[in-house]
């Protein structure tokens, strides 16, 4: 495998284990212009590989305590629908709209990386509300609170956005957990993990069938991605996460533009 690639799969681990988002923004260009795969194929393989990679991240937040399963099984099971569905029309959305909405991902998730963290407030419970989330909907304590309402219309949104141009989405994720569930930052990031790995599976088997899949690039990728995985879980405590999000912010500003004028304009 291309050393450039390697690497690739390595920061694709790193930043799903730091931030539990983020590793198909990564896999996807570099499946693309480092190992020269066909772009929709490279949709597909990108979700195979975050899809695995995101399983291991998440049993290890599972072994922590850091996954809320309630929340997880309703934002999966109906961003898995959402996904699936997604894959399904990106097997018949030209390329070009594919890999433009892409860019525009990347962009919105350097936006929401660079914009100033607003600073929550305890609510009563010991829920945080950010903006009259979890707390002002009632909880999630009930399958068919408000709260759980919200949960699922979010899955939905998320998942046909991953499906369609292979983002697990996370970014979107964890900012909506903590938001309307009032779960802990680093158990959003857990939970975001699951539920990323269920939709990214969804998404997989939605292309399968419809595009051509190297298994062998994309086993390969897989194993150094997994690698990272480790190694950002590992450092998770120890690096400034602000430091990390600005820079990663940029690093995505960069390759979204690349994208843009190399596949799109």
């Amino acid at each position: 495998m291309d050393p450039f690639a390697i690497l690739a799969g390595l920061a694709t681990g790193i930043v799903l284990g730091l931030f539990g988002s983020g590793g198909s923004i990564i896999a996807l260009p570099a499946l693309m212009y480092l190992l020269h795969v066909e772009p929709k194929s490279a949709i597909a393989m990108s979700l195979g590989v975050v899809a695995v990679t995101a399983t291991v991240s998440g049993l290890h937040s599972w072994r922590k305590g850091l996954v809320d399963a309630r929340v997880a099984l309703v934002f999966g099971l109906f961003g898995v629908a959402g996904t699936f569905a997604g894959a399904r029309l990106g097997l018949v959305t030209p390329v070009v709209v594919q890999l433009g909405l892409f860019a525009l991902v990347m962009y919105a998730a350097a936006w929401r990386m660079l914009k100033p963290a607003r600073v929550a407030a305890p609510a009563s419970g010991g829920v945080v509300s950010v903006g009259g989330g979890a707390a002002a909907m009632g909880g999630c304590e009930d399958f068919f609170s408000p709260c759980m309402a919200h949960i699922a219309l979010h899955g939905i949104g998320v998942g046909v956005l991953t499906g369609l141009v292979g983002v697990g989405g996370g970014f979107l994720i964890v900012p909506a957990l903590v938001l309307l569930s009032g779960i802990p930052m680093k158990t959003a990031v857990g939970t975001s993990l699951a539920i990323v790995a269920a939709k990214s599976y969804a998404g997989f088997i939605g292309y399968m069938g419809g595009v051509p899949i190297d298994w062998a690039v994309m086993g390969g990728f897989t194993a150094v991605t997994v690698a990272g995985s480790f190694l950002g879980g590992h450092f998770a405590n120890r690096i400034s996460q602000e430091m990390l999000k600005k820079a990663f912010a940029w690093f995505l500003v960069v390759v979204a533009t690349y994208i843009l004028f190399k596949s799109v304009l």
